[in-house]
């Protein structure tokens, strides 16, 4: 059975919004977009750790709203980028309740999500991994289908926005971490059944 990765940059108090840019994600007022990568800029070390162990990747999974946003952004970049041809070879499997999937290998799922995810995981080798996607990492948490969480821990407390983990339990054991000289954490933590 195929694991399913969580791969999420997160504040010292759980926020996981908007990461990237000032304009990512706006929803709510949110206005300290791009609050990760001034870090992960500033940090070469850390960045390299947030962008590795993820070499047994044979899908990705997003919700429709980070899949247009991500996907999109990292495939119509013209400067060169280590995201191009992975995003683009990679199989995506898409939460959507619309078949306009613009990108190429991308898959609408099918179905109750539980199920098609259930049925992801048990065809095919490698991992899956989800990258952003929160409303859709917290349903799947709640029905427990993540096995892993790498998560990059970044100093900072943004004091509002949306949370990683949002009323769920998940009970976590530490498989392996690295805290860079600037103090950001990378960690991998298995889902404890």
């Amino acid at each position: 059975m195929r694991k399913l990765i969580a791969v999420e940059n997160i504040s010292l108090d759980g926020v996981m919004q908007s990461p990237g840019r000032p304009d990512e994600d706006t929803r709510n007022g949110f206005s300290r977009g791009g609050w990760a990568s001034e870090l992960l800029m500033k940090d070469q070390e850390a960045a390299m750790a947030a962008m590795g162990g993820q070499g047994s990747t044979s899908a990705m999974l997003f919700g429709r709203r980070t899949y247009d946003d991500l996907v999109g952004f990292w495939l119509s970049n013209p400067d060169p980028n280590p995201f191009t041809e992975i995003l683009r070879e990679t199989p995506k499997y898409v939460a959507t309740s619309t078949d306009d999937l613009a990108h190429p290998n991308s898959h609408r799922l099918e179905g109750e999500l539980a199920t098609s995810i259930a049925a992801l995981k048990n065809e095919g080798e490698g991992d899956i991994v989800i990258l952003g996607s929160g409303q859709l990492v917290r349903a799947l948490a709640a029905e427990g289908l993540i096995d892993e969480y790498v998560l990059t821990i970044l100093p900072v407390v943004i004091g509002e926005g949306a949370k990683l983990f949002e009323g769920t339990y998940v009970p976590l054991a530490v498989e392996k971490s690295f805290t860079s000289p600037t103090g950001i954490v990378v960690a991998t933590y298995a889902v404890q059944r």
